[in-house]
């Protein structure tokens, strides 16, 4: 067996088995908190809390409107993680990847135009993003290992992504593979979890926030 059939096959398997076991260990783990005693009466939907806490913030909240900080991170986190996302499930070579190994989309892939459009918006994002790591003082401050280790793994992921766009070189696609496998075994046990685990966050907050009848 080949290198490449090794990281396109057993390598493969078992790196998206440990993704899927640790991402889902951690969402039963966080899910399974119990709050002791007996909650308090509630004094208003905690439903409709919930509801609006997922849906009202995607936008700022209207005191933080006048902030360019505040719009530069917006438009930065909504840039890298859509591009991302059309890229991930709308790239030829991986809309192919994913109705052989796992299950056939309904939609058609994008063109190699807006994949490159999509990737450049991407990339965009995330270098905005992982600048303000240096240059806001307190997010310098706040930034843990593990965020540089996520954000430089998956430039690195997506860099090679690009560069084995063609599909000539099998070296190039077995780096990208290679690499993916790689980034899916860090996944579950880095801040790259907030990919599931920000809607659970939100949910509870506002859950919390309607049971107190207050508009958070």
């Amino acid at each position: 067996m080949s290198l490449i059939e090794l990281i396109e096959g057993p390598f493969w398997t078992f790196s998206a088995s440990l993704f899927v076991i640790f991402v889902f260990w951690r969402l039963v783990s966080i899910l399974d908190l119990r709050r002791r005693g007996a909650p308090p009466k509630p004094q208003g939907s905690r439903l409709a809390g919930a509801i609006r806490a997922l849906v009202v913030r995607f936008v700022p909240r209207s005191p933080f409107t006048r902030s360019g900080r505040v719009w530069f991170t917006t438009l930065a986190g909504y840039a890298f993680h859509l591009g991302l996302f059309v890229l991930l499930l709308a790239a030829v070579p991986h809309v192919e990847f994913i109705e052989k190994r796992i299950v056939a989309l309904p939609w058609e892939p994008i063109s190699r135009t807006g994949f490159i459009i999509a990737a450049e918006i991407s990339f965009l994002g995330l270098i905005m993003l992982y600048t303000r790591r240096f240059v806001d003082p307190l997010v310098r401050k706040i930034s843990r290992p593990d965020d540089h280790i996520a954000s430089l793994l998956t430039f690195i992921v997506m860099l090679t992504g690009c560069m084995a766009l063609g599909r000539q070189s099998v070296f190039l696609r077995g780096l990208h593979m290679g690499l993916v496998e790689l980034w899916l075994i860090y996944f579950p046990f880095s801040s790259l979890m907030h990919t599931f685990t920000w809607p659970i966050s939100r949910l509870v907050t506002g859950w919390e926030a309607g049971r107190r009848a207050v508009r958070w």
